[in-house]
């Protein structure tokens, strides 16, 4: 991507380690969109789009909601440079107000972790997505050796599937797929999938 402006403001984001990062988890997210070339597509949380634009090929539509603009100019920026006709930006914080959207499919990359009000934000996901919507959460496996005021030490599989219930989700999957050297604040880390159906 010679000459693109947005390359430029990308590589303060897309740094390599982000990169190599976004490639493992867009391979195990593939896996849940067999089948979805008729399914809207939100990515919460969507940063510059690092994982949800090497999907729109999989999906009939995809939308990049971020509470970024910087961000999303990015994402944009890739979406025009790359001619991807089925991705749009939204620029909305789901924890102050909830647009009015509705999705077949929601994925969350590395970004509940972020999220102080866990269960708030898992309610307002459940409500945007359409019956037997999918809700895809990708995220760091508890880590007792990370403690951060501002980010949840990751997350217990036992727990998050007993707040993802009480949120009103039928099923939930979860599996850890990926295991790497300094990922999560400098400390190795796992990485989990959780699928779960409204």
């Amino acid at each position: 991507m010679e000459n693109n402006p947005f390359e430029q403001m990308a590589k303060r984001y897309d740094t390599e380690d982000r990169i190599e990062l976004a490639k493992v988890i867009v391979k195990e997210v593939k896996t849940q969109l067999k089948d979805s070339q008729s399914k809207s597509l939100l990515d919460y949380g969507s940063g510059t789009g690092l994982v949800s634009l090497e999907l729109t090929d999989l999906v009939d539509s995809a939308l990049l909601v971020d509470s970024s603009e910087q961000m999303l100019d990015i994402a944009k920026g890739k979406i025009a440079y790359n001619d991807i006709q089925n991705a749009k930006t939204l620029c909305a914080d789901f924890t102050k107000k909830v647009p009015t959207v509705k999705a077949d499919i929601v994925l969350m990359s590395l970004v509940l972790l972020h999220i102080p009000e866990t269960k708030q934000v898992l309610q307002q996901l459940f409500t945007l997505l359409n019956d037997n919507g999918k809700l895809i959460i990708v995220d760091f496996d508890k880590n007792s050796k990370i403690s951060h005021p501002k980010v949840h030490n990751g997350f217990s599989h036992s727990e998050l599937k007993e707040l993802l219930l009480e949120v009103g989700f039928a099923s939930t999957t979860i599996h850890t797929f990926h295991y790497g050297e300094r990922i999560f604040m400098n400390q190795d880390a796992s990485m989990f999938l959780s699928t779960s159906l409204k």
